[in-house]
């Protein structure tokens, strides 16, 4: 039998930064004239609504140990999903879902030592709570893995639960830095960079833009404010200033009062770091006369909104998500929507972290393929290996093609729909990039370029 042993050191979330230069400054911003380490003054008369020290991440060291043996010949593996059917962020859940049932298909039509027994959760949103059933039911059906949630702060809310269980959660779509640090047994992953890197690429996309004071409407959980903050220090550092922010809680339906906070602050830009409350929020910075190409969105809210507004409404509007270039995933797509359609579902309006979800059922089934178990730490101490993450592997890049390499005796590395992915050591993905898209009279958003 052999044994695997792990040391999984944190790192300081600006490392991340370094996966790749051409993500971190755009051309054409400058930088700041204030001495290093020295920290930027507040506008007279405005205090930052968020303790930034708060959003870097803390410093964990778990071990691991693991003495399942492989690769697996006829393992069963119960992977539940906690992705939002309802909530505030319920428009990201086709995608991913259809994401998950994409690549567990395709792993047990491969039948190549793992079938996936995938059962579907709703994680909802932290204001309806559906979570809080949800959770326990995955666990109690054997879900030894769970992927979700969408939303950081959702996430928060029941990690400790599926820590204590010793599963794996295993996000495609949280972006907070609080993760990187956070004291999870090694059994949080996610295919989603952290927001230190969007946070970056937004920053200097809107100074780069000519933009030179900032307000800011802000969700008030992890993953906005720590957007906020990572977004806040790259307009700072690019010469801009911010001039205003204002906050919302979840569950909130009316924002006239943030509205108007951040537009008598008469900013340049406003960055919109919401999740679907942006759908009220753009109408009423609309009629405020608030320029449509001088308003900034996220991943939590980039949409393809189409109908729902008048024409013109977000004519030149940008956003950013973690991202690869349309162009390269076309065909998975095209495959992505044909699988979806044919088990009877409406046609997906957008792809938002599709690619992510089906990259985490993927990694868990190679994982426990050279695992040969199903179990948790199991898993966890092969994921970073069969994503590239140690010396020595070969390239792949569909389940059946690795899991070829892992039975063989050999180490694969697995390169995904939505990148490289390349664990850390602490299940950041090192490879990734930011798209910058574009609105356009339609109100639909295209691909401009990679940050």
């Amino acid at each position: 039998m052999s044994v695997l042993t792990r040391s999984r050191a944190a790192k300081v979330m600006g490392g991340i930064a370094l996966v790749g230069a051409s993500a971190l400054v755009l051309a054409g911003c400058t930088t700041s004239s204030s001495p290093e380490g020295q920290e930027t003054e507040e506008p007279a008369g405005f205090d930052f609504p968020v303790n930034c020290d708060e959003a870097e991440p803390a410093s964990y060291t778990p071990e691991y140990n693991s003495t399942s043996e492989g690769p697996a010949e006829d393992l069963e593996f119960t992977i539940g999903t906690a992705l939002p059917v309802t909530g505030n962020l319920a428009f990201l859940g086709p995608p991913e879902i259809a994401g998950t049932e994409f690549a567990a298909a395709e792993v047990n039509e491969a039948d190549k030592g793992v079938s996936i027994n995938l059962v579907q959760g709703d994680s909802g949103d932290t204001d309806n709570k559906a979570y809080e059933t949800e959770i326990p039911r995955l666990l109690n059906e054997d879900a030894t893995a769970i992927v979700g949630a969408a939303s950081s702060g959702v996430s928060l809310q029941f990690i400790d639960q599926v820590i204590a269980a010793g599963a794996i959660q295993f996000s495609p779509a949280n972006t907070s830095a609080a993760f990187t640090g956070y004291e999870d047994d090694g059994l949080f992953w996610r295919t989603a960079p952290s927001d230190v890197l969007q946070g970056q690429v937004l920053g200097n996309l809107i100074a780069g833009d000519g933009n030179e004071t900032l307000g800011m409407i802000v969700l008030n959980d992890s993953y906005g404010t720590g957007l906020a903050c990572f977004t806040k220090t790259a307009f700072e550092e690019a010469g801009g200033e911010v001039v205003s922010a204002a906050l919302y809680n979840t569950g909130d339906t009316n924002f006239s009062a943030q509205v108007a906070d951040v537009l008598a602050a008469d900013p340049d830009a406003i960055a919109l770091i919401t999740f679907e409350e942006v759908k009220t929020i753009i109408p009423e910075l609309v009629g405020a006369d608030f320029p449509s190409d001088k308003m900034y969105l996220v991943d939590g809210n980039l949409s393809n909104f189409g109908e729902e507004f008048e024409p013109g409404t977000l004519t030149g509007a940008k956003g950013t998500y973690p991202a690869v270039d349309p162009e390269s995933i076309a065909t998975f797509r095209d495959d992505l929507q044909s699988f979806w359609t044919g088990e009877g579902n409406a046609e997906l309006n957008d792809f938002t972290y599709a690619p992510e979800s089906y990259d985490a059922v993927i990694l868990l089934a190679l994982a426990a393929l050279e695992a040969g178990s199903a179990e948790g730490a199991d898993v966890s101490a092969h994921l970073q290996s069969v994503s590239g993450g140690v010396e020595g592997g070969t390239k792949c890049t569909t389940y059946a093609e690795c899991a070829d390499i892992i039975v063989a005796g050999d180490v694969a590395d697995y390169d995904g729909i939505s990148g490289a992915i390349t664990f850390n050591d602490v299940g950041d993905p090192t490879e990734a990039t930011i798209g910058i898209f574009e609105f356009g009279e339609d109100n639909n958003n295209t691909f401009v370029s990679l940050g």
